[in-house]
């Protein structure tokens, strides 16, 4: 921070182990790149080259290059490593991380019918010499997994190697661990975590709505992702406490009771 203020809840330098944000690029320039680390470094932890993305804008090489010299774990999108599988192209896939030298990797099943346990083998041979995140959950709307799917998927996955569970949501918001129009689906949200640690998950919070109600259930330093290259400042303020929606989140109850009898 710029300047001090008490009551600021505290938030681990990177590499943090907790509170990450993982930033959603779909395709953004160079220079682009470059501006959002300036202005906001130190609150970026992932970075993922959305879907297929890498595979159409120019410069990649330079970009992913631009994020990791900045600390910033970047990675490419679980649908296009979903776009080697079903192609029969895993071994390309590996050789396209060797290239560009990307020591992170998304597994995803969310597009495409794949058997979990196929799904966990992949995560156990990336995670021999990679960070693997998993994401949990469909892209599909119409498919519902019970929680109880959800967490012996969870479960079965981190077992095979990943470090970060994702929890979908896609860039929308409104499928997975939401509902149709956008709220949380808060039954599921309890149950996986009756089973799965909340270190070990990554929700994917694409609308600010839905950041508000996991900082105020969870704290300041429970992970989001999806964020937009422009909310990666706001959603720090959420973090803290300077902004409305969680302005009286993190201060002490006597605070709170004079704002309220001034009103």
């Amino acid at each position: 921070m710029n300047f001090k203020l008490p009551y600021i809840p505290e938030r681990q330098n990177k590499p943090r182990t907790n509170g990450l944000t993982m930033v959603m690029d779909k395709g953004l320039s160079i220079r682009e790149a470059e501006n959002i680390i300036s202005a906001s470094n130190e609150y970026i932890d992932f970075v993922k080259l959305g879907f297929g993305t890498s595979a159409v804008v120019s410069g990649v090489e330079e970009k992913i290059r631009t994020y990791q010299k900045a600390n910033i774990k970047v990675y490419l999108g679980g649908t296009l490593f979903e776009a080697f599988v079903v192609r029969n192209m895993f071994s390309d896939y590996l050789k396209l991380l060797d290239k560009y030298q990307i020591d992170t990797v998304e597994v995803s099943d969310g597009s495409m019918s794949m058997k979990h346990e196929e799904k966990c083998s992949y995560i156990k041979e990336l995670s021999k010499n990679r960070f693997v995140l998993s994401e949990v959950g469909a892209k599909d709307a119409s498919i519902v997994l019970s929680s109880d799917k959800w967490i012996a998927m969870m479960e079965k996955e981190l077992e095979a190697g990943s470090k970060v569970l994702i929890a979908e949501a896609r860039e929308s918001g409104n499928v997975g661990i939401y509902n149709s129009n956008g709220t949380v689906d808060t039954n599921l949200i309890d149950k996986l975590l009756s089973k799965i640690p909340q270190a070990k998950i990554l929700w994917e919070a694409p609308l600010k709505t839905q950041q508000v109600w996991f900082i105020k259930q969870y704290g300041a330093n429970v992970n989001l992702g999806n964020i937009a290259p422009n909310e990666i400042i706001p959603l720090e303020t959420l973090r803290l406490g300077l902004r409305g929606d969680t302005f009286f989140n993190f201060l002490p109850e006597n605070l709170k009771e004079m704002k309220l009898t001034n009103q």
